[in-house]
């Protein structure tokens, strides 16, 4: 079946609200550290646990969506996530927060079943902008996340912005049963020959470790942005809460207006090329922070640099993939996107030691460093292509 408009709009719906549990909880910090006693930069781990989780699930759940029903895997992986956000908003300890924030993460990997069954219904020549529009979600789940959690968390506390979290995707689940459709993938091996077939992908396909590795080192940049930032607008000069904070995310949505036009570009001519434009703008993004500590409209910019230029890269990336080799595509999307997620939650860890080291400064030459390694590896393959 083709995909109309419609399902693709709910897709993208459907996966901005998902991921968007992975993200509530950043603004939220200086909130969690009041309530359990703790410093910030402690509180802030629950960030990085989040993403190792989510690439964790992906790793070990994601390869099944290229042998179960799609669907029904879709529905109760979605039903686990609202009950790991319904332990979080019941904890009664920082240590089983950390444990809710890690299974949250592992359960949120809906996205990355959406994404594969929409590149395997879309037809050839759509599938760029489909992937497209349905990133285009993603991003804004993902950025205004923060803004909705900040607004909820000065309002109602941190526990509420669980609590919605869990309605929202039990509505999701719900919507999922009666719109999305049933696809049976083609693989009959057993769960251990899928899961070793990645590693055969991963040996055999130079362009998929090319992309992965590439994807990884800017992810990495984004969540080392995304964590430090907080902690520097919750001091002098700015001294802002979590609402004002979350507002940030609204800047960062310039991201998900260039999702549809960089899937264009994708399917009309060379999407390495594209890579290559977005590689440049992250490292511009931390040259400008480098400069812009007390500067509010200098990290404006830089979060419009570093969002459009991650868009540029993963979109192109993503398409490059979903282009060949249709009956991998879960096992092809779990290395890509397992690599990608660890890598923003290793940033975020980076970012945090970077920020204890050095402050901001030093977080920004960290940064610079992550962004010219990209191009390096870029660079260096590019004769290959």
């Amino acid at each position: 079946m083709n995909l109309s408009r419609t399902d693709v709009g709910f897709m993208a719906i459907a996966t901005g609200l998902i991921v968007a549990n992975l993200y509530y909880c950043q603004p939220l910090v200086i909130l969690i550290a009041k309530e359990f006693f703790i410093p910030e930069e402690q509180a802030a781990t629950i960030t990085y646990l989040t993403q190792a989780g989510y690439a964790i699930g992906m790793f070990i759940m994601v390869p099944l969506g290229d042998k179960l029903e799609r669907k029904k895997q879709i529905q109760y992986t979605t039903f686990a996530a609202i009950i790991a956000l319904v332990f979080a908003a019941t904890s009664k300890s920082f240590l089983m927060l950390q444990v809710a924030s890690f299974l949250i993460g592992a359960f949120s990997i809906v996205p990355q079943l959406i994404l594969p069954l929409a590149a395997s219904l879309a037809s050839p020549e759509q599938r760029g902008k489909v992937i497209g529009t349905i990133m285009s979600g993603l991003l804004v789940g993902i950025l205004i996340s923060r803004t909705v959690s900040g607004f909820v968390g000065l309002w109602i506390g941190w526990r509420g912005m669980f609590w919605i979290a869990a309605f929202l995707c039990l509505l999701i689940m719900l919507v999922i049963q009666k719109k999305f459709p049933v696809n049976r993938p083609n693989f009959k091996g057993s769960y251990i020959q899928l899961f070793n077939s990645m590693f055969t992908l991963i040996k055999e396909q130079k362009m998929l470790r090319e992309a992965t590795l590439i994807n990884a080192v800017s992810f990495a940049q984004f969540g080392a942005f995304w964590t430090t930032m907080v902690l520097l607008l919750s001091e002098a000069p700015f001294n802002y809460n979590s609402a004002t904070i979350g507002l940030f995310g609204i800047v960062g949505a310039s991201g998900a207006l260039a999702a549809p036009l960089v899937g264009k570009l994708g399917d009309k001519g060379n999407p390495r090329k594209v890579i290559g434009y977005g590689c440049v703008l992250l490292l511009l993004s931390f040259i400008v922070f480098y400069f812009s500590a007390e500067s509010l409209v200098g990290i404006l910019i830089g979060i419009v640099f570093i969002d459009v230029g991650l868009q540029a890269i993963h979109i192109s990336n993503q398409t490059r993939i979903y282009a060949f080799l249709p009956e991998a595509r879960n096992r092809m999307n779990t290395i890509f996107m397992s690599f990608s997620f660890l890598g923003t939650a290793l940033g975020s860890a980076f970012g945090i030691w970077l920020w204890n080291y050095g402050r901001w400064e030093a977080f920004s030459i960290g940064g610079a460093a992550l962004s010219i390694t990209a191009i390096i590896i870029y660079l260096l393959t590019y004769k290959r292509k």
